[in-house]
């Protein structure tokens, strides 16, 4: 039984009765089946009480990951509790990868499944739809799986946890490819908008990292993609930004190489390295907001008008895109969209006031917010933005008729 009991920010203690930490399956379907209320606990990355309950909380960190491959099917299956991390070294020390990944490899992939985590591209799904099958402990302890012949799958693989225990996790794999990261800083944000589906479309992942009080772009993060081996030429500037050469500075430890270094996937497609701490160390809060992407420069424009108010709270902005999808509670369900993340310094007050501003300025675009991360919304604007919301409820009802995995976050964020 665990004792630490805040999430990984420590913006918030968990209220749940006991912290459990199975070491395998069985044991696992054991707790579920005894306990009249639990949740799955992943790797605490959330920013919001997705994960409590007023019962047990069960964590699979001491599962061991369980990879494994399957060359002829290019799937890979883990055990859900494992860290992307883990899973894409082992996928690239046997040749194969994941078409994407979320920019911190310490996430699990059950938990990063589960809330619709991404990363970052144009043609490049949220990490959830890469889903071939999922592995589910159900309230009364019963190991089902669920795959892509049923038509449940795409309320599962973005299921809020609100199913059950996901123990085991099919994704989709690829053979190996390099990638090579180059930076550009200072873009004009008058060009940068103009042109904002070239920039998007410009690399195989493009992430633009912000202020929205500054009057420019302050550095645009290119992934390409080397399909072929070949390298690709270097523009020494790009919509307006010029290039960045980190090399020979003291590059911080935690963030995987730059400086248009080639290198394999598993090592450039997240931002964060995985023997390191992620993003700012927890000292943060965030916040991510979905819109669709022919609104996305409206949107941005819009946000720029409350750069005062949002600056003095804001550690850095980054955005991206992701492509149109079709799983129920998806933030891009059927919508290819552009994804606006908030880091913030952890000023908990001050932004709690800010997101009702933010949402309310971002309304007239219907955005939809990233589960795991902090939002104002009422279950009346999200069932309204989630149109499959009420399907889910009815399956989720199915699952978990005694209401075991059903939590004051899920009743507040989509009610019954």
């Amino acid at each position: 039984m665990s004792t630490h009991r805040e999430n990984w920010a420590g913006n918030l203690t968990y209220s749940a009765e006991a912290i459990l930490q199975p070491k395998d399956v069985h044991e696992l379907q054991d707790l579920v089946a005894r306990w009249p209320r639990v949740r799955a606990l992943g790797t605490r990355h959330s920013f919001t009480d997705i994960v409590d309950t007023p019962g047990a909380l069960i964590s699979l960190a001491n599962i061991a990951p369980e990879i494994r491959i399957d060359p002829a099917a290019m799937a890979v299956s883990v055990t859900g509790g494992t860290s992307f991390g883990i899973l894409i070294n082992e996928l690239e020390k046997h040749g194969f990868a994941l078409q994407n990944t979320g920019s911190l490899p310490h996430i699990s992939v059950a938990g990063a499944t589960a809330t619709g985590t991404h990363g970052s591209g144009d043609g490049n799904g949220i990490l959830s739809t890469a889903i071939a099958a999922v592995e589910l402990v159900t309230a009364d302890g019963t190991l089902v799986t669920i795959d892509r012949t049923s038509d449940h799958l795409p309320a599962i693989a973005v299921g809020l946890g609100a199913f059950g225990i996901i123990s085991r996790v099919t994704l989709d794999i690829e053979p190996t490819y390099r990638v090579r990261q180059d930076v550009y800083r200072f873009a004009p944000w008058e060009t940068v908008l103009e042109q904002l589906d070239e920039v998007m479309a410009s690399a195989y992942s493009v992430s633009l990292l912000a202020d929205f009080a500054s009057p420019t772009v302050l550095q645009i993060w290119l992934k390409t993609r080397l399909d072929n081996g070949d390298d690709v030429d270097l523009a020494p500037t790009l919509f307006g930004g010029v290039w960045y050469d980190d090399s020979d500075e003291l590059a911080p430890e935690n963030v995987n190489q730059r400086a248009s270094v080639p290198g394999p996937w598993s090592e450039r497609m997240p931002h964060f390295r995985l023997d390191g701490q992620p993003s700012n160390g927890g000292d943060e809060l965030q916040s991510e907001y979905y819109v669709a992407r022919e609104d996305g420069v409206a949107a941005v424009e819009v946000l720029r008008t409350l750069g005062a108010q949002i600056s003095p709270h804001l550690l850095i902005s980054e955005i991206r895109t992701a492509a149109a999808d079709s799983l129920w509670m998806s933030p891009a369900y059927e919508r290819d969209v552009l994804c606006i993340g908030f880091t913030w310094a952890k000023h908990p007050v001050e932004v709690a006031a800010l997101l009702p501003v933010i949402e309310k300025a971002l309304a007239p675009f219907a955005a939809r917010q990233h589960w795991g991360k902090l939002f104002h919304y009422g279950a009346d604007v999200i069932r309204e933005r989630f149109s499959r919301s009420g399907d889910f409820l009815t399956l989720q009802s199915d699952y978990d008729p005694t209401g075991k995995f059903w939590n004051p976050f899920l009743e507040r964020s989509l009610g019954r």
